[in-house]
């Protein structure tokens, strides 16, 4: 399997939830299917969903279940103590029989192909990994998970992964303190990559590990929230940008977005987060040099210059050209 950002075509539809296990200290699985029982769009481990969760709530929900069954997709949802209302939508309103809208899906967190893995997952972070740890264990792949959180009761999932035996390390924090990240990726291998989902500082963390012997690329992450960045020193500026597709050219001023001047114009953009995070926005970039200030493109990606988030990412040059 080769890496890609973004692998599958954007599908939006209702589906209805079959499923709604508690799989741990408040944190919900919803099962979803088509209410027709047609197949659901394909998928790969590492994507993600969003979920439309009415009155403008939009939310981005990793995909944990198996990507062979077409039947069926499973997101975990946990009720975060300072929801915006996404996760409290869901663990009050949304029941089985309940119907909802769901975009996608898209990945940028894609699973490559290794003969060995370490995973590293916080808290709710261990959604995307349950698809990839499945397809390593299927591979042949030599592979182990080490799983914090809080407590063993707020650790989701944690029965599914007992099948695996000592391939799981889990690490509760009130009962073994928190991971051991210099213990975990202290040795650096060139046959290994290392895959992380969890809070920011767990991220950050893992950042600052590999940065010392880890070969480039062998860091794959997805973040729930965005990174801080820098504001220019010599503050925002505008520029042009040309919407080669649609053949209109338009001016960015230093207090607008790239997305809300193409919305301004009347063209259909899709967005979720507006924070650099989710991927919705993702245009190809044609010219210009992009000033990324997102959190899903790696360095390299984002040295490629080919794609951009419109919600966030602004250009340093003084014309922009994407291909829409």
């Amino acid at each position: 399997m080769t890496e890609t950002r973004t692998t599958l075509r954007e599908h939006e539809g209702d589906l209805v939830v079959e499923a709604v296990d508690h799989v741990a200290e408040d944190v919900v699985a919803l099962t979803l299917v088509d209410p027709d029982g047609d197949a659901l769009p394909p998928w790969t481990p590492g994507a993600h969903v969003d979920l439309l969760l009415g009155d403008g709530l939009v939310r981005q929900y990793s995909l944990c279940s198996d990507p062979a069954d077409s039947r069926v997709i499973r997101v975990g949802v946990l009720r975060a103590p300072d929801s915006r209302g996404g996760s409290a939508y869901v663990h009050e309103q949304v029941t089985v029989g309940s119907t909802v809208r769901v975009r996608g899906p898209r990945n940028h967190f894609s699973f490559v192909a290794s003969p060995r893995y370490v995973f590293v997952a916080g808290g709710i972070g261990i959604t995307p990994l349950l698809p990839m740890m499945a397809e390593a264990e299927a591979a042949g792949a030599d592979w182990h998970l080490w799983y914090g959180g809080r407590s063993r009761s707020s650790m989701a999932f944690v029965d599914e992964l007992a099948a695996y035996g000592d391939r799981v390390t889990l690490v509760p924090q009130d009962e073994s303190g928190i991971l051991d990240l210099g213990a975990i990726l202290g040795a650096p291998r060139a046959d290994t990559l290392v895959y992380v989902c969890g809070p920011e500082g767990l991220l950050t963390a893992v950042e600052a590990t590999c940065e010392s012997g880890w070969a480039p690329g062998s860091l794959h992450l997805e973040r729930f929230a965005a990174k801080e960045t820098e504001a220019p020193a010599g503050g925002e500026r505008s520029f042009e940008l040309v919407l080669a597709s649609s053949g209109v050219t338009l001016t960015v001023p230093p207090d607008r977005s790239v997305f809300d001047v193409i919305q301004d114009a009347g063209i259909s953009v899709l967005g979720s987060c507006h924070e650099g995070i989710c991927g919705t926005c993702e245009q190809l970039v044609l010219e210009g040099e992009v000033d990324h200030r997102d959190s899903v493109l790696n360095e390299a990606e984002q040295a490629a210059n080919d794609a951009m988030m419109v919600c966030v990412s602004r250009c340093r040059s003084d014309r922009l050209v994407l291909d829409l």
